[in-house]
């Protein structure tokens, strides 16, 4: 049996506020609402976004328009072949004047750090967002320095165009919470893009809709999202059963069970509910845990995906009955 009781106020609030990023967004990227939606679901289950598609298709944009739609710090990095991870991160720099170092912060001390290309950068170069997609914080000369809250890194990468790239090691691609991919827009919302983008982008007239202390506000109410021992369990059982699949030779690690629970706790608070249910669990299954697995040799030659892979063990899991608490 579903749940009834009543939404509490604070889930109103989120809801609102994040309708208010949601439009933000939608105003400058035409016909992606799914799209939109699960960006803000990472966001707000604290969490990372890879953006994964061809060129063209408004990857930077999107990114661009979340950091806008919120009044808060974002810093912007290309990633290149010659980047260096003091180039991210900051560095110390000796002070003649107090005969002292200095630390001077990086980019990544932003609340969102948008990150291009990031297959482009060195293994090194990626390495140095390890430690602050982790556990929020940066080490540079054994000194340890707390990353602010909310701290997001949203990434964009070509499939394509590989040449000259350095493909992201299953370790970093392990930290994102979600993986997407923009997609080629509808004929309709091609054309209002001509007609919208057609003289001026209009993220240049994007306004903040939010600031950094109402985000805070919503990511602690989806903190307080409830999740019972079944919903649990059933998280458990999805993940598991990709570790046994004999379709992959990398099933989904123990973070992404908990991200998986996270992002769920954040899609039931979009949705006005303060408890998850296994639809929530189900919808963002592929997403959350398909850029980290593996195929095995057989699934490669048979030309099946991860995300084909998923949604079969989605439909074979069998789904607990939620309970009112």
């Amino acid at each position: 049996m579903a749940v009834t009781h009543d939404v509490p106020p604070h889930l109103d609030d989120l809801v609102a506020t994040a309708h208010r990023i949601r439009e933000a967004i939608e105003s400058v990227i035409e016909g992606k609402s799914d799209v939109v939606r699960l960006t803000l679901t990472v966001l707000l289950a604290e969490g990372h976004l890879l953006i994964e598609d061809v060129p063209g298709v408004g990857k930077t944009m999107l990114a661009k328009a979340l950091a806008r739609s919120i009044d808060c710090p974002v810093r912007r990095v290309q990633f290149t072949p010659d980047l260096l991870p003091s180039d991210i991160t900051g560095v110390s720099a000796y002070n003649q004047q107090t005969r002292e170092f200095e630390f001077k912060p990086g980019p990544v001390f932003a609340n969102i750090v948008v990150g291009d290309e990031i297959n482009r950068a060195s293994p090194k170069t990626q390495s140095a967002l390890l430690e602050c997609m982790e556990e929020h914080q940066v080490t540079v000369d054994g000194t340890t320095y707390r990353l602010d809250s909310p701290f997001m890194v949203i990434a964009t990468q070509n499939p394509i165009e590989m040449e000259g790239t350095y493909p992201l090691p299953e370790a970093q691609r392990d930290r994102f919470t979600a993986r997407i991919a923009m997609g080629y827009p509808e004929p309709a919302a091609e054309l209002e893009m001509l007609d919208v983008h057609g003289a001026t982008s209009p993220i240049d007239k994007l306004q903040p809709v939010a600031t950094t202390t109402e985000v805070k506000a919503l990511i602690e109410a989806v903190r307080a999202v409830y999740v019972s021992q079944p919903i649990k369990k059933y998280a458990i059982d999805l993940v598991t059963a990709t570790r046994h699949s004999p379709d992959l030779r990398l099933g989904a690690s123990p973070r992404s069970t908990l991200q998986l629970v996270r992002a769920a706790r954040a899609n039931a608070a979009l949705a006005g509910r303060d408890y998850v249910i296994p639809d929530d669990l189900q919808a963002l299954c592929v997403p959350v845990l398909a850029h980290r697995l593996l195929p095995s040799v057989e699934a490669q030659g048979q030309r099946r995906l991860p995300e084909q892979v998923i949604a079969d063990l989605v439909r074979r899991v069998p789904v607990p009955e939620t309970q009112a608490r």
